[in-house]
């Protein structure tokens, strides 16, 4: 089985109601998504895919959904002052957490026909969160 993985770069903010440390108020963050893709093939042109596919994939839904936006809980109170002062922002149905966006991100990159193996997401240097189906 071939393996290639592609890492693109974006910041979000959110906040995790429920939560009872830190991260139950807004805060945001630049992360590292890393995505794995894989083949027990290789293409015509020796490679599992093109890296440039893969980018273009993950960054025009990163660019529309994610970079620069609130993420938030769909019952979030804050939702409607966001709303009345034209803020950007993007309600979901599950709490926005490192593993509910690698978890989108996948479900993104398989639609779009990608045989992904894995996305991980880094909220920081020192921690991350990853998604897979087996």
């Amino acid at each position: 089985m071939f393996t290639i993985t592609k890492e693109v770069y974006f910041c979000y903010g959110h906040r995790l109601m429920n939560h009872a440390g830190k991260c139950r108020h807004l805060h945001g963050h630049s992360v590292k998504a890393s995505i794995s893709i894989q083949q027990e093939q290789l293409n015509a042109d020796g490679m599992v895919c093109d890296f440039a596919d893969i980018r273009a994939c993950v960054e025009s839904y990163v660019d529309e959904y994610l970079d620069h936006n609130f993420l938030l809980h769909k019952n979030d109170p804050i939702i409607p002052m966001l709303t009345a002062q034209n803020e950007r922002f993007m309600a979901l149905d599950e709490h926005p957490t490192a593993e509910v966006l690698s978890k989108m991100l996948y479900h993104h990159i398989k639609q779009a026909g990608f045989n992904v193996a894995q996305v991980t997401l880094w909220e920081t240097a020192s921690a991350y969160a990853s998604y897979r189906e087996d």
